[in-house]
């Protein structure tokens, strides 16, 4: 039981990424079948790069969306999930605290308590006491002969939203710069953006051609949409 460190794994991308986001566009304004644009070696990965780079410039999105990125993360908090579920065109499988008994669970450990030594102190007393209360309830459901997932599944309500989770998510690239707009701005909370920067940094080093220019929303727009009430100063706020 105690702190862990976030850590985010690319486990699998669409293979020939660029070629299928070119084939996807071309196949909108051409009389050619897609399937043979696919195989065309006339038009080299350079060409096709640049072409896709055009298009996500021009806003053009949908060819994106038959590209895909699955990441496995660990690390994070039960709130975090909460918020990272919310963006709908995704898929997630989500460690479960019925079928895994959190028998010494981790925790996340907000900044700004670890910062203050008395709030660090308070949350890990917190954090035992809900282990000792967790596994107490366990053992008072044992003494009524139920156990393992039926016992879990009712003693996890106790658990806090600090306790460690693991996730695996795949986004298509177009969700995925929904995303990165959203949650790499500086008014996201500040676990999910610390994923978000993880994971734009590996899509960057994967996909350039895609996400070179992807991240807060003001990174495109080059001013806040926040209104100066919440703007960082990064970029100007919204006239």
């Amino acid at each position: 039981m105690g702190k862990v460190t976030m850590n985010v794994k690319l486990l699998e991308m669409s293979r020939n990424a660029i070629s299928l986001i070119y084939v996807a566009c071309r196949q909108c304004y051409s009389e050619k079948f897609a399937g043979e644009v696919f195989l065309d070696s006339s038009v080299n990965i350079e060409k096709q790069e640049a072409f896709v780079k055009s298009i996500v410039a021009s806003g053009h999105q949908s060819p994106l969306e038959h590209v895909k990125f699955t990441f496995a993360i660990e690390g994070v908090s039960r709130a975090l999930t909460h918020q990272l579920v919310r963006h709908r065109i995704a898929s997630f499988s989500q460690q479960s605290q019925r079928y895994v008994k959190e028998k010494d669970f981790d925790f996340i450990i907000p900044p700004v308590i670890e910062r203050n030594p008395e709030a660090k102190n308070e949350f890990e007393k917190l954090m035992a006491a809900i282990q000792q209360s967790y596994t107490k309830l366990l053992a008072f459901m044992g003494q009524d002969n139920i156990s393992g997932e039926a016992a879990n599944q009712d003693a996890r309500f106790a658990l806090p939203q600090a306790a460690e989770t693991k996730i695996v998510v795949t986004m298509n690239c177009r969700e995925l710069l929904h995303f990165f707009q959203a949650r790499c701005c500086s008014r996201a909370q500040w676990e999910i953006r610390q994923l978000a920067n993880m994971m734009l940094d590996i899509c960057k080093e994967k996909l350039p051609a895609v996400f070179s220019e992807a991240g807060a929303k003001c990174e495109t727009l080059e001013y806040c949409p926040e209104g100066e009430k919440f703007c960082c100063g990064k970029f100007p706020a919204k006239a």
